[in-house]
């Protein structure tokens, strides 16, 4: 369906993630429905495929062993019999889930060596941003420093995140944060997943990163608050269904998951507290990171050869 610098994107390996996409709704998409949504799991192929050629290149692909020992590290809180449903719903075979594992720890190596590695944030950086940004710490309340994940039925709302993926309807917008939280829990790093697919345009480039939210904010929201109050750091919600509940009927507008990173309680934050300091350096980090990753992913496509036979199809058939 596509050639990479000459390797092939199999059609019956767009299928899986197609399918794998659907999931288990009774819902079948339309016809344009479904050569639209093949269209976007193609897309992201090829840009995996950049990805892990690349790697490859650079002799950073993720090893046996390095696939192993995540895979032991997912399977540790089930049963096996847990473990076997948990693969049947996501229509996985346990090779199938290898593979993505293997493409998962070979991006988290690349991005580890091309970009990671080539951040310095220094206490002069750190001083200087918490200059500019004295009151941001001069907490009246409780604060909850958060990152976001969001799936919208809208398309026309514009999404803000480097796949320009977007759910068009609300069973898309369902499938969409399904799988996006099975990739979270298959130990996918959340501001990547974020950056590459959540539809806030305000924080998606950003990896969904929210910074502090007070606790008054998120006790208007009953569902969201008991949601996160439960989290410890660096956890992650389960999906969250939100509702516009203007008028007399809720409707919906979309879906979330929510990672926190810490809780601060009320008081002013001085630069020499530590969690000022972490929290500043982790915050400029991710920064930084999300502009190189940008460049880095844009210099890459640019200099691949790349076809994509299906598009050109869709084309030749005016869409028919």
């Amino acid at each position: 369906m596509a050639t990479v610098n000459g390797k092939n994107i199999m059609q019956a390996d767009v299928e899986r993630l197609y399918k794998a996409n659907l999931g288990d709704t009774p819902e079948e998409p339309t016809p344009e429905q479904a050569r639209i949504m093949k269209l976007k799991v193609l897309q992201q192929m090829i840009q995996d495929e950049i990805i892990q050629q690349q790697a490859a290149k650079l002799h950073l692909a993720a090893s046996d062993e390095d696939v192993n020992a995540r895979l032991t590290d997912m399977k540790a809180p089930f049963t096996q019999e847990e473990w076997d449903k948990q693969l049947k719903q996501r229509n996985l075979t346990v090779d199938d889930l290898k593979r993505d594992i293997r493409r998962s720890l070979t991006y988290e190596k690349l991005m580890n060596k091309e970009i990671e590695s080539k951040i310095n944030i220094s206490d002069t950086d750190i001083a200087d941003y918490y200059n500019a940004h004295k009151a941001d710490y001069n907490f009246i309340q409780p604060q909850y420093h958060l990152a976001e994940i969001v799936v919208t039925p809208s398309p026309s709302q514009t999404t803000g995140n480097l796949q320009n993926s977007k759910a068009s309807s609300e069973a898309d917008a369902r499938k969409k944060i399904q799988i996006l939280y099975n990739r979270l829990r298959s130990g996918e790093d959340f501001g990547a997943v974020a950056m590459n697919f959540s539809e806030n345009p305000n924080d998606a480039s950003n990896g969904g990163d929210m910074g502090f939210v007070g606790e008054s904010v998120l006790r208007s929201q009953p569902d969201v608050f008991n949601a996160i109050s439960k989290l410890k750091p660096g956890d992650i919600t389960d999906i969250i269904p939100v509702y516009d509940s203007t008028g007399t009927s809720k409707r919906l507008k979309g879906f979330v998951i929510y990672k926190l990173f810490s809780r601060e309680p009320a008081g002013q934050r001085e630069l020499k507290d530590p969690r000022v300091q972490q929290s500043i350096r982790q915050y400029l980090r991710q920064s930084h990171a999300q502009l190189l990753k940008n460049a880095y992913f844009e210099v890459l496509q640019n200099q691949a050869k790349i076809r994509n036979y299906y598009a050109e199809q869709i084309l030749k058939d005016g869409g028919k």
